[in-house]
């Protein structure tokens, strides 16, 4: 149980970090460097102001922010609930997602990313 205990550690004081240090207001995070130089909005773009919505409460809003980042937020609850039944119980633990599965996600990103991009999905601008 060690280390599932430790990456839980580890997230909520991330989370925590990000909930009390508001990201909306300029000079706490570095800005991404790929919106700074072409001005295009990357898959991560808004996933810091989606954190910190998600920490205090305001799930409309983080998934405003940055969709993919939300759902993945659900991905690890349930991914570490796993982790942490099985290590409790003595039972091992293999995550091993399919090359399907890893192509899937990548092309929902792939989407995500242009379409946020272009003139009709700036509602999905961060």
């Amino acid at each position: 149980m060690a280390a599932p205990a430790a990456v839980l550690a580890a997230v909520a004081g991330a989370f925590a970090y990000v909930g009390a240090v508001d990201p909306n207001e300029p000079g706490h995070y570095p800005a991404c460097p790929l919106l700074s130089v072409t001005g295009l909005h990357c898959p991560g773009c808004g996933g810091l102001r989606s954190a910190h919505a998600f920490v205090h409460g305001d799930l409309v809003t983080a998934l405003q922010s940055n969709a993919p980042a939300a759902a993945g937020y659900l991905l690890f609850a349930v991914l570490w609930t796993v982790w942490a039944v099985r290590a409790a119980r003595g039972l091992p633990v293999r995550f091993e997602p399919r090359p399907a599965q890893l192509w899937a996600a990548g092309a929902v990103l792939a989407v995500f990313t242009v379409v946020r991009n272009l003139p009709f999905g700036s509602w999905l601008h961060p």
